[in-house]
């Protein structure tokens, strides 16, 4: 096997592995945590958002921020898996990279920054209102970008002719 299609099919995990994260969130996870109370959600949310820092998220979520550029250019020379691969790669990097990076990232760190034990019930049921649409609303697009995203790396690995 060539390097190159080793480095896709790590590429094809990353890129799933992430996807199915936010999916799993958009359809079980906010689910659940909407039916906890104004407290018991604002604080679920801060652990999870403290909790999601660690090493295993991280080499997938940017491991696909640089891997998905790198197989691109590796496969620069085929068609279509280069085209695939380049639409795949600026899903990932616009709908998921860059919603995290702009809309939720801040949205966590507000969160994070809220005192809850010491906020009234108004304060606490006014951070909920400004946080959880919201940043469900964000978490199905970066959702439907991984979808989009890991439905052209399947593609580019169909037509690649080394798998």
């Amino acid at each position: 096997m060539k390097m190159t299609t080793l480095v896709l099919i790590i590429t094809a995990v990353l890129t799933a592995l992430i996807g199915g994260l936010f999916y799993a969130y958009s359809c079980s996870v906010v689910l659940g945590l909407g039916k906890l109370s104004d407290v018991e959600y604002l604080k679920a949310m801060q652990s999870i958002n403290r909790e999601i820092l660690n090493p295993v998220f991280f080499m997938s979520f940017m491991g696909t921020v640089i891997l998905l550029p790198v197989s691109t250019f590796l496969f620069r020379g085929q068609q279509p898996v280069f085209i695939f691969l380049l639409l795949g790669t600026l899903a990932y990097l616009i709908g998921v990279f860059g919603v995290t990076v702009v809309g939720n990232v801040p949205m966590n760190d507000g969160l994070d920054k809220f005192d809850i034990s010491g906020s009234t019930a108004e304060a606490l049921r006014h951070m909920r209102e400004n946080f959880e649409n919201r940043w469900n609303l964000l978490n199905n697009i970066r959702t439907v970008f991984s979808v989009i995203s890991i439905i052209f790396v399947v593609c580019a690995c169909v037509w690649n002719k080394e798998i």
